[in-house]
C-alpha cells in the first residue's frame, strides 16, 4: 500500500481524551498510523493530502445499527416502539429477499462512510436464511467499511449450527463477528442460554437489546445473566435505559459496555438516554443510529442529541457532560464498545488509519474557537471532505470513490417500492 501523508491539518486526537494537537501531519504506512506530529517528511513515493484549513481526526464508530433498513428511511416518523416492531419487523422484514438485503446494507454502510463513520456494528436481524446472510456480508465488504457483523439468527432450524457455519465461513479480514442475541428479554431465556453458550464456545462477543423495556424486565434480565454465570461474557447492552445506577455498576464490574441510541430512544419513547449515568458508573458507552426508519443516520446528529439530552437532565444532573465527552463516545469509547479499541478510534501510532478530514471553510464551521466543540455542535455531513479506512481513501473531495452510487440508489429505490407497495405510508 502506498504511504500517505495528511499534511498541515488541525489535528484532534481522542485518546485518552479528545485533545487538539494543533497544526500537524499524520503519516500512514501499510494502512496504519505511523506517526503524528508537525513537520513530518513524506516517504519517497508517498501520496500527500493537503489538509490545510481542515480538521483531521479519527473516524466515528457507530455501535449499533440495523443497516439493512436503509430502504425504509423515514417510513415511521412520530411513532413508538410497538409500532416499529409491528410495521418494520412484523410486516416488512418478512418481504426481504437477499437482493433487498444487499441493497439496503450497502446503501446504509455507504451512508455511514459518507458521513464520516468508519466503523460500524451492524446488528443484522434480517437473517431469514443463508442467502440473506451471504448478501449482508457481501454488502459490508463491498462498501469498504470496517464492520462488526452482529449475526442474529432468524431461521427455524439450529441456531448453534448456523452461527458456527457463519463464523467458520466468514471469520478473518476487516469484517469481524459478534453474536446479536434476542434473549433473554425479547425471545426468552431458553434462547439466551443457547446464544451465550454458542458465543462463549466461538469466542464471540454478544450485543443484545436489554434494559430498554421496563425497570422490572431490566432487573430480571440482568439477574438471569448473573444466576446462569453468563454476565461475565463480553456483552454490549443496547437501549439500557431502565437500568439503575447500581445496575450500571454491576455491568461495569463485569466489563460490560453500553450502546446508546439517543435519537431513537427519544423518538420512539424507549426511555431517557442513559449516556451520563452509564459513564459515571464506569461503563464504556458508545453512540448509535439504530434505525433510519425513525431517526437520523449521521454521527453529528447523534452527538448533538446525546449532548443536549444529557445536559438537559433535571436538576442539572447532566451538566458535567461536555462536548469532549460526546466526541469521545463517538470515537475511542465507541471503539471500546465495538471491541476494537486496539484497532481504531484514535490516531495512536500502530492503529488502523481510520481517519476523517473535515472542512472548516463553510459558514457553519468558520471562525470556530473550540475545534472539539465545533465538531460536536456545528459540523454536519457537508463538512466531511475525505475519509480513510485502513489507510484506503473511500471518500475524497466530498464524494465517495470506487462506488457506483447512482446504480445503487436505483436498486434501493426499486427495493423500497417493492417492499412497501400496497402498504400505508408513515
Amino acid at each position: 500500500m502506498t504511504p500517505l501523508l495528511i499534511a498541515n491539518g488541525l489535528v484532534i486526537d481522542t485518546a485518552p481524551a479528545p485533545t487538539v494537537l494543533g497544526t500537524a501531519d499524520v503519516l500512514v504506512e501499510d494502512g496504519r498510523i505511523a506517526a503524528v506530529g508537525p513537520g513530518l517528511a513524506a516517504p519517497a513515493g508517498a501520496e500527500v493530502i493537503d489538509a490545510t484549513g481542515r480538521i483531521v481526526m479519527p473516524g466515528f464508530v457507530d455501535t449499533h445499527r440495523h443497516t439493512w433498513q436503509a430502504a425504509l428511511r423515514a417510513i415511521l416518523p412520530d411513532s413508538s416502539l410497538p409500532a416499529y416492531l409491528d410495521r418494520i419487523l412484523g410486516e416488512l422484514a418478512p418481504r426481504y429477499r437477499p437482493d433487498d438485503v444487499f441493497a439496503g446494507t450497502l446503501a446504509g454502510a455507504l451512508e455511514c462512510l459518507d458521513s464520516g463513520i468508519t466503523t460500524l456494528v451492524d446488528w443484522s436481524h434480517i437473517q431469514l436464511g443463508p442467502a440473506h446472510t451471504d448478501a449482508s456480508i457481501a454488502a459490508l465488504r463491498a462498501s469498504g467499511i470496517r464492520a462488526v457483523f452482529g449475526y442474529c439468527y432468524g431461521g427455524d432450524g439450529d441456531l448453534d449450527a448456523e452461527t458456527r457455519r457463519v463464523h467458520q465461513e466468514y471469520s478473518g479480514g476487516p469484517i469481524t463477528m459478534a453474536l446479536a442475541a434476542l434473549g433473554p428479554e425479547i425471545a426468552g431465556e431458553e434462547r439466551a442460554l443457547v446464544e451465550w453458550r454458542t458465543a462463549r464456545d466461538l469466542g464471540l462477543p454478544i450485543t443484545v437489546h436489554m434494559g430498554g423495556h421496563s425497570t422490572r424486565t431490566a432487573a430480571r434480565g440482568l439477574a438471569f445473566l448473573e444466576d446462569n454465570g453468563l454476565i461475565d461474557h463480553p456483552t454490549t447492552y443496547v437501549h439500557a435505559n431502565f437500568y439503575t445506577d447500581d445496575d450500571f455498576k454491576r455491568i461495569a464490574g463485569y466489563n460490560g459496555t453500553v450502546s446508546v441510541s439517543p435519537a431513537i430512544e427519544a423518538a420512539l419513547d424507549i426511555g431517557h438516554a442513559p449516556t451520563g449515568r452509564a459513564r459515571t458508573a464506569g461503563v464504556p458507552t458508545g453512540l448509535s443510529a439504530d434505525t433510519v426508519t425513525s431517526g437520523p443516520g449521521d454521527m453529528f446528529s447523534l452527538m448533538r442529541t446525546a449532548y443536549v439530552l444529557e445536559r438537559g437532565r433535571p436538576d442539572g444532573a447532566g451538566l458535567g457532560f461536555t462536548t469532549a465527552d460526546a466526541l469521545r463516545t463517538a470515537t475511542i469509547e465507541g471503539a471500546d464498545v465495538a471491541g476494537l479499541a486496539d484497532v481504531t478510534g484514535s490516531l495512536t501510532p500502530g492503529k488502523q488509519a481510520d481517519v476523517l478530514i473535515l472542512r472548516t471553510d463553510t459558514p457553519g464551521m468558520a471562525a470556530a474557537h473550540d475545534p472539539v466543540a465545533a465538531v460536536v455542535l456545528s459540523a454536519d455531513t457537508r463538512s466531511v471532505d475525505t475519509v480513510l479506512v485502513g489507510g484506503r481513501v473511500v471518500k475524497r473531495g466530498g464524494a465517495l470513490v470506487d462506488q457506483d452510487v447512482p446504480s445503487l440508489l436505483t436498486s434501493l429505490a426499486d427495493s423500497a417500492e417493492r417492499l412497501t407497495r400496497g402498504t400505508p405510508r408513515g
